[in-house]
């Protein structure tokens, strides 16, 4: 003891145990912050790649896949569908896809790998929605000159069956190519790059 009547070591001892006490409620607050850095498992899945077996679709029909919480258009073109892509061009704001979101291994005109199975992230380019697929041709609601394609219901864009969009549409780009690879001829896996695999 002091000649103040201060105890030193209880002192030390308190400012020891103190200090032991704030650095472990430091550690306790700091580990599920930094932990909140780190994806959740469900959102690592949600981005994870996925595997389609496109044999099951029938020529000119479409199925829908989800990657990344967004529609995966996936279409069967038949001989006739790739016949009218170069039909339209004249119609097409970007015929040649130069300003439009797709991987570089995919052919600008068909905007695929393979021309008969096109793949196409199902969200309109002007706002978000889900154009529908309206493969029929010169139905009496498109038009005569209508082939088959995309019409976005919420504010009438149209896009042709390479996710093309026409002159003069509230969409300003073609519907984006989300990247792909073939693992097989009938197997394709949404999300990754056919450069990377």
């Amino acid at each position: 003891m002091s000649n103040d009547g201060v105890n030193a070591g209880r002192r030390r001892f308190l400012v020891a145990a103190t200090s032991v006490v704030g650095a472990a409620g430091a550690v306790g607050a700091a580990v599920p912050f930094v932990g909140s850095w780190f994806p959740s498992a469900k959102a690592k899945a949600a981005g994870a790649p996925v595997k389609v077996n496109v044999s099951k679709i029938e020529p000119g029909q479409q199925m829908v896949a989800e990657w990344r919480g967004q529609p995966v258009f996936i279409v069967r073109r038949t001989e006739e569908i790739l016949g009218n892509l170069v039909k339209l061009e004249p119609q097409l704001a970007d015929f040649d896809s130069k300003a439009s979101e797709q991987p570089s291994y995919v052919d600008a005109k068909t905007r695929s790998i393979k021309p008969e199975v096109l793949l196409l992230v199902g969200l309109c380019t002007h706002l978000g929605c889900s154009p529908s697929f309206r493969p029929e041709v010169a139905p009496a609601d498109l038009g005569a000159e209508w082939v088959g394609g995309y019409f976005c219901p919420c504010h009438g864009s149209r896009y042709d069956l390479a996710g093309r969009v026409y002159k003069a549409q509230p969409a300003p780009m073609n519907l984006p190519v989300p990247p792909h690879t073939y693992e097989s001829d009938d197997v394709v896996i949404i999300g990754v790059d056919q450069e990377q695999a």
